[in-house]
Formats: C-alpha cells, structure tokens, sequence
C-alpha cells in the first residue's frame, strides 16, 4: 500500500518549485526537468490543481501555472484529496463487499481511528514546510 501516489508526489515536487523560483509565473518546462516527469503528464497533473483552486494558469507566451494560496495553505492532504481522493485505509479486511457489520464492527471503528490520526498529521504538512 502507498500512502501517496506519483501524481501527489509530482505535485508536491511541483509546487515546492514553485514556491522556490519566486516569480510570478512559472512554465512547465521550466519544472519539467526538476520534477522528473514527461511535460504532457506533468501539465495533466498541474490541470487538475488549477481546476482545484491550488494553481492559478497563466495562458499565451510567458504563461504558465502560478500557486492560487500561500504555500503555508496549501496542505499535502490538499494534494491528496485532489489527485487520489480521500484516505481510506480498508472498508473491510475481510470480505471484498462491506459487510452488514460494518457500524458495529471492533476492527473498522479501530482502522478509523488510525485513518484519523493519520490525515491530521497529513494535513499539517504544508508546501511551505517542504520548502
């Protein structure tokens, strides 16, 4: 199991750049090679923060993608959310479908509350903290 997928890794690679140049705009292919990721991949993943409200895109010569928020509100978990959806650990470790005990089963109440602590130490990690 993977906590964070490629796409959030590559992101978060992404906005720490970003955060770093310290210009108004910066283009893909200037992130590109210090991401470690194809131009058309990383503008999909970029696509989807601006659409989000994390990026703010830049069209036409000199374009490119600028951070919409501070980088200290721009959270992992943010990232997460947005490129692989929410935390869930397992609906149930023991059958494929939820079973009819899930509201009162020991085991899942316990998994939530991992899951639960968990996020909140994603969510405390922001880009700032990674620059």
């Amino acid at each position: 199991m993977k906590l964070i997928n490629r796409d959030v890794d590559y992101a978060a690679r992404a906005l720490v750049f970003m955060a770093r140049a310290n210009k108004p705009t910066v283009s893909v292919a200037q992130m590109q090679e210090t991401v470690g990721v194809a131009r058309p991949f990383l503008r999909k993943i970029l696509q989807k923060l601006h659409k989000a409200g994390i990026l703010e895109a830049v069209k036409g010569k000199g374009g490119g993608f600028s951070l919409a928020r501070r980088p200290e509100n721009i959270t992992l978990a943010g990232l997460m959310a947005v490129l692989q959806g929410p935390l869930t650990l397992n609906d149930c470790v023991f059958r494929k479908k939820i079973c009819q005990n899930h509201g009162t089963c020991i085991l899942r109440h316990k998994i939530a509350a991992i899951e639960t602590r968990m996020l909140s130490e994603i969510e405390g990690i922001t880009i700032k903290d990674l620059v």
